[in-house]
């Protein structure tokens, strides 16, 4: 679920490598907010985030994205030095933030290439998540392929708009 941004991110695509020329409205290239996650399988469900602050910022190359994974508002730490490990975890565990590169291959793949990550297990030399992509006016959508372990069993669908 923390890799869901954005394994968005989620996600930085172009709708093919010589975008950079095309109009931003006919590419990838933007600001988009996630709006819905669709989680197939065993666990099957639809979580909307609509209400939750996100935001992905694509460019000719290079993508980032931020996100908070919370139900609802994380508390304010009084004091940070003296906060216990239940308190930070609530504070800063459902934040996730993610940056890098990106490639788009034929087909309407996009492989993205975390470069700086929260989660240090998920960037790095050889670390990937490929994505299959539509655009449909202002709407992204974002379907899981494949990552360095191989392809995902249930992959997830994330729908994302147009903020600019």
């Amino acid at each position: 679920m923390k890799r869901l941004l954005f394994a968005a991110l989620s996600a930085g695509l172009l709708a093919s490598q010589g975008a950079a020329a095309q109009s931003t409205r006919d590419s990838i290239q933007g600001v988009w907010h996630v709006v819905e996650a669709v989680i197939p399988g065993p666990a099957a469900r639809t979580i909307a985030f609509a209400e939750r602050p996100n935001l992905t910022i694509i460019t000719a190359r290079h993508y980032s994205r931020v996100e908070v994974q919370a139900g609802g508002p994380r508390p304010i730490l009084a004091d940070v030095a003296k906060a216990s490990a239940d308190e930070l975890r609530a504070v800063w565990g459902p934040f996730v933030s993610e940056a890098g590169t990106y490639e788009v291959t034929p087909g309407g793949l996009v492989t993205m290439r975390p470069i700086a990550s929260k989660n240090p297990a998920v960037m790095g030399p050889g670390v990937f998540i490929t994505y299959s992509y539509k655009l449909d006016g202002t709407t992204l959508s974002l379907t899981q392929q494949r990552n360095q372990n191989g392809p995902f069993a249930n992959p997830f669908t994330l729908k994302l708009v147009r903020v600019e």
